[in-house]
């Protein structure tokens, strides 16, 4: 088939569903909530840029002395300048989400000109970043720059003041050394007020700018070197400079009532630093399970550090804190679900293949993914899986495809094939506890907003693309609103025994004939084998186990893309509990009873954030939960709706001739060799002429370095009648 097989985008095509428009005052409330929002974000990104300066200094500790005899004192003036911004965009975003729906992508048309996008446009592809976007890049320079211009900013005023007095060298170095500890800890409490917002997989605020979980522990990442950095030599100075004073023992376990307390400090430094040196890559790779323990160690870091500086100082980056809390405790409650494993398969090429209740109403999309914890394996591990199945595929049930990799996936794969034994010899099975955190994911598919797509795979990587093209397919046949129209995949394996991988989807008993409607290439590169094996044509069946189920239960809709109502009413009473218990505290505790240790109004402070996610929230959840309860007591019975898209899955086996005739047109496989994305970006750009490709890559670091630099190379020396392509990256690495 050639690229002028099809003549329109699916969106335009004659027959399909019109989208309505979204009413004009829809349009401006939601303009009006972005531009107050980024006029929000910048002002509070500007005041943390242009504090180091001492014009600026000296303007927020005047208004914060004005502002001290407060109902909440100088702590709640602190809250409201570094913290309250942060909890107002989350209202805002709440508010944005509620009234766009889900109409803003289906608003969304082909583009009659190919455009560069900042975000999708790869600028640093070789480095210990790896593939950064230009919009990375930007964020990742004014990061840089910030620092570099608080470092100077207070150099320069520690200098000026030691300029004016007879000091000696020791006492010099010394106030020189402890006021750069200083401010290099309150430069690590600015970047920490960003560090738990990438964190909060289900964060409204990452909805709202479209950053999916998988992305944004990048940022939380790079973050977390800067910050920890930042708080060593915070330490570090003040070490030396105690050193050199004669007393460092005493300052270490120093814990003062008014002031710092030293000793706290040390004690969340320690953990800040196990957490960094277990997190750094050789380690988290050889020891993942050392990383992921250490790692909890956060909550020691948290609450020794409000110790340690107090609650006023605490207060500069308690707003996302805050919300970290809140998607936390989200995450506990859903996690505490028992979720019915409906079917589970091992496939021939060492890959199980799991079927997992959910509720109608849990919306996800094609390039969602979720965390899976089997109790009979570990109660600790959660493990990360692309969802493998589209929403149109079913109501209610979503599929992941995990691959036989490593001691705990071997587990999984062996109660499986336990599970199938004992079906055979009529013996009790072994059962299988699931708890599932999300679906978690763009709030937008963006693969839909591409009317040229290429979905580059290494391996399993495939997965998630199995859900895009049943996604694609269900969308044309049931007449929905659908971009793609030319689709190439390029999925490098290193056996020809994961080639059946792609027959889990059945494209012609999706959407028939849908190669007259669609324009799909699949290139096939197994890169350990030479030539097809002489059994490849055989068919080689899966072994089928269905786990006895515990509860009938299905997954939560607490967190990922839950319902907005409910979210927003969770963040919005969290927020004014927590304003209330300080208030309720201030009257009736501290202020009667004079309450001055920094440290124990720091712990005070902690606690009232956990009271209000826990007394609040928890409210809030409980009506969530019974809300949930009564709409799936509403829908028809469960055990009836299981049996009916099982009896879809049977049907879809008889068809799988059929889509193998149909797909043999269209695939072409290599052997013994790997991608050429020179010759493969080269030969698409002649073919599809002057559009935008998205380009979706899931697979080893390797890959999307391979990819991105291609891109790159295309990209810069494009021709006016040829492409621009679009990088996105659906890989996830913890």
């Amino acid at each position: 088939m050639d690229e002028n097989s099809v003549e329109r985008p699916l969106l335009l095509s004659r027959g399909a569903e019109r989208v309505k428009k979204t009413p004009l005052f829809v349009s401006w409330a939601k303009w009006i909530l972005k531009f107050v929002i980024w006029v929000i974000f910048l002002a509070w990104a500007a005041l943390i840029f242009f504090i180091p300066a001492q014009s600026v200094n000296e303007a927020f500790e005047k208004w914060a002395q004005l502002t001290s005899g407060s109902v909440f004192g100088i702590t709640g003036s602190i809250f409201l300048v570094f913290s309250g911004p942060v909890l107002i965009i989350a209202f805002l975003s709440i508010a944005y989400l509620l009234i766009s729906g889900e109409e803003e992508l289906h608003e969304r048309k082909a583009s009659t000109k190919p455009r560069f996008c900042l975000w999708t446009f790869p600028v640093l592809v070789d480095g210990p970043f790896g593939v950064v976007s230009a919009t990375e890049l930007i964020g990742i320079v004014l990061f840089v720059v910030y620092v570099i211009w608080a470092v100077y900013a207070y150099t320069t005023q520690i200098l000026s003041v030691i300029s004016q007095f007879q000091y000696t060298l020791k006492q010099k170095s010394c106030l020189i050394l402890e006021y750069l500890g200083l401010r290099f800890g309150t430069t690590g409490l600015y970047c920490l007020a960003f560090l738990f917002l990438p964190v909060a997989r289900g964060s409204v605020l990452l909805r709202l700018i479209d950053i999916p979980f998988e992305h944004a522990t990048r940022y939380h990442v790079w973050l977390g070197h800067l910050t920890m950095l930042l708080f060593t030599l915070h330490g570090l100075f003040y070490i030396i400079a105690w050193t050199i004073e004669g007393d460092l023992l005493q300052e270490i376990l120093e814990w003062k009532d008014i002031g710092v307390a030293n000793l706290a400090g040390v004690i969340s430094l320690a953990a800040g630093l196990l957490m960094w040196m277990t997190s750094l890559h050789p380690v988290r790779k050889q020891k993942f399970e050392l990383f992921f323990y250490t790692h909890q160690l956060y909550v020691i870091f948290v609450v020794f550090l409000a110790l340690h500086v107090g609650d006023f100082v605490f207060s500069i980056a308690a707003g996302g804190i805050f919300l970290f809390i809140l998607d936390r405790f989200l995450r506990f409650c859903q996690s505490r679900r028992t979720v019915d494993i409906i079917s589970a398969k091992c496939l021939p090429c060492g890959t199980v293949e799991l079927m997992l209740s959910k509720p109608g109403n849990l919306r996800y999309n094609a390039l969602s993914f979720i965390f899976l914890r089997v109790r009979e394996l570990s109660w600790l591990q959660w493990h990360p899986f692309s969802v493998s199945s589209s929403p149109l595929d079913g109501k209610y049930h979503l599929s992941v495809l995990i691959k036989v990799l490593g001691e705990w996936t071997e587990k999984l794969r062996g109660n499986i094939m336990n599970g199938f034994e004992a079906d055979l010899h009529l013996q009790p099975q072994t059962k299988i506890t699931a708890s599932v955190e999300g679906p978690y994911g763009h709030e937008l598919p963006y693969h839909l907003m591409y009317e040229n797509l290429i979905l580059v795979a290494g391996g399993i990587g495939i997965s998630p693309f199995l859900a895009i093209l049943s996604d694609i397919l269900h969308r044309t046949r049931e007449r929905k609103p659908c971009l793609p129209r030319n689709i190439l995949i390029v999925w490098a394996v290193k056996r020809s025994n994961e080639l059946p991988l792609l027959s889990t989807n059945d494209m012609e008993s999706i959407c028939p004939f849908f190669s007259d409607k669609l324009n799909l290439e699949i290139r096939i590169f197994v890169t350990r084998e030479s030539q097809p094996l002489l059994e490849e044509g055989l068919v080689h069946e899966a072994t089928n186990s269905s786990p006895p189920m515990s509860d009938s239960c299905s997954m939560s809709v607490l967190v990922g893309t839950g319902n907005n109502i409910w979210s927003g009413l969770y963040v919005i009473s969290s927020t004014l509990g927590f304003v209330i218990i300080i208030y309720i505290l201030d009257i009736f505790y501290i202020n009667p009873y004079d309450i001055s240790s920094w440290w124990y109004k720091g712990l005070l402070f902690v606690i009232c954030m956990l009271a209000s996610v826990f007394i609040f929230g928890g409210i809030v959840v409980g009506l969530w939960h019974l809300w949930e309860r009564q709409n799936a007591a509403k829908e028809a019975c469960k055990d009836d709706r299981i049996m009916v898209e099982k009896m879809q899955n049977n049907e879809i086996v008889a068809h799988k001739d059929s889509c193998q005739q149909k797909l043999a047109s269209s695939t072409n496989s290599y052997y013994g060799s790997r991608p050429d994305f020179k010759g493969i970006f080269g030969d698409i750009s002649e073919k599809w002429g002057c559009v935008d490709i998205g380009v979706i890559v899931c697979g080893p670091p390797t890959l999307q370095t391979s990819v991105a630099k291609e891109i790159r190379s295309h990209n810069i020396r494009r021709q006016h009648h040829h492409p621009i392509f679009h990088f996105n990256s659906h890989s996830f690495d913890l």
